[in-house]
């Protein structure tokens, strides 16, 4: 077994553990956009507004508090942009009309019905499911790649067992966190 041979067992498994952390990463993206029964700025920082003829994030156009559980205030940098504001957060599928006094736009969140908890119960579901896929993907494509170095003479058999093996543990890992995730996303939905 070749240095070159670790050093390339290396990469394949450092680049393994960074597309795996980005789709944790991408998952919990995905929960802070998720609507609870609770106020986040999560779900409106990445709403594109019309801004003087450019789309932009709103979370680079205002400040945002959440003075109680239900209620969002959204304070804007420039008190001229409220109405593009306003216009973004009423076209976006948040299902919430937003009310301003001249200066800050509150949100105030309903609280969720049973049937749209149990609903959203099902999308944070799946939206972990497809997590997993993802991660099991990565595993599947980095033993291949890992595999053609053994073939190649780059890594002895031994060395490819243990290196699976820790691949097994390494994705197992990032299962776990999803899951975890996926409790805590289903406990803040269901709470009332």
């Amino acid at each position: 077994m070749s240095d070159q041979g670790l050093e390339m067992r290396d990469m394949v498994i450092e680049e393994c553990r960074e597309k795996m952390a980005k789709a944790v990463a991408h998952l919990k993206e995905e929960f802070s956009g998720v609507r609870t029964g609770r106020a986040s700025s999560g779900l409106v920082e990445k709403l594109r507004v019309d801004y003087y003829g450019s789309e932009v994030p709103l979370q680079q156009l205002a400040g945002f508090s959440v003075p109680e559980p239900r209620v969002l205030v959204i304070n804007p940098y420039d008190k001229g942009a409220i109405r593009d504001i306003e216009k973004a957060i009423l076209t976006s599928d948040l299902g919430i009309t937003p009310g301003n006094d001249g200066s800050i736009i509150r949100l105030v969140f309903p609280v969720l019905t049973e049937e749209r908890r149990k609903e959203m119960v099902k999308v944070v579901k799946q939206r972990a499911e497809d997590a997993k896929v993802a991660v099991r993907n990565v595993r599947r494509q980095t033993r291949q790649e890992l595999e053609a170095l053994e073939k190649d003479g780059e890594l002895s058999r031994d060395e490819l067992e243990r290196v699976e093996k820790d691949l097994e543990g390494q994705t197992h890992k990032v299962v776990l966190e999803i899951d975890e995730l996926l409790h805590h996303k289903e406990q803040e939905l269901l709470e009332v």
